[in-house]
């Protein structure tokens, strides 16, 4: 567990660590016809999908999210744009990329993709939706209740909660934001913007504790 200026106890990070693992789809990254990498403030995924590009796992890669209040300093001219400018960084031909730089949402993300695919003329069977670790299952859920007829596979680099904190060095920040998406998962298809996923009974109760605990900084409010 990384240091953090606010102490986070062995309990709450159990429970973290549960949540975590909920949120990783666990899917096994195969080929598809198209990849869309989804917007955030983790530069990580641009970079992720880069290495699954050359790993020959799709021919063509969309770049999507404009700006959010917690990416807005990070990248100032858009998530998509930095995106595409490291996969270039990384070797990604400019020929398969396709920037999507209006979305502000997770929704928004999957519907403008789709139709920024459908505008070049790609219609896809199968898309793989790379994201960061914790937002797997809620970007999984997002898209099969708004494309349904397409399969989704999930990827996301490989880390441990652990791992991945050291990355970003705020604990907090993370943990924050792994009981918010947890949140929205269980909320959302109440809205009609996902379907429904089953939350087993510890993962709820490690959801519960963190709550009551004080990380609620990314919850939906009201």
């Amino acid at each position: 567990m990384a240091d953090d200026a606010r102490t986070i106890t062995q309990k709450q990070w159990r429970h973290a660590e549960l949540i975590w693992e909920y949120h990783r789809m666990h899917h096994r990254v195969r080929p598809c016809d198209v990849a869309i990498a989804l917007g955030c403030n983790d530069i990580g995924v641009a970079a992720h999908a880069a290495e699954l590009y050359h790993a020959g796992l799709f021919p063509a890669l969309v770049f999507t999210g404009g700006n959010s209040p917690s990416t807005a300093e990070v990248f100032p001219r858009g998530e998509a744009v930095r995106f595409r400018e490291r996969a270039l960084e990384l070797g990604v031909p400019d020929s398969v990329i396709l920037v999507e730089p209006e979305a502000s949402n997770t929704g928004q993300n999957i519907t403008f993709s789709r139709r920024a695919l459908e505008v070049n003329g790609i219609v896809p069977a199968t898309v793989l939706l790379v994201c960061m670790p914790y937002m797997e299952r809620r970007a999984f859920a997002t898209a099969r209740k708004l494309w349904p007829e397409v399969e989704v596979v999930c990827a996301s680099a490989p880390l441990s909660l652990g791992d991945y904190v050291k990355e970003t060095g705020d604990a907090e920040l993370v943990i924050d934001m792994m009981v918010g998406d947890l949140q929205r998962v269980m909320e959302y298809p109440k809205l009609g913007f996902a379907i429904d996923q089953e939350v087993p009974r510890e993962v709820r109760v490690a959801y519960e504790s963190l709550v009551a605990s004080g990380f609620d900084s990314r919850l939906i409010q009201g």
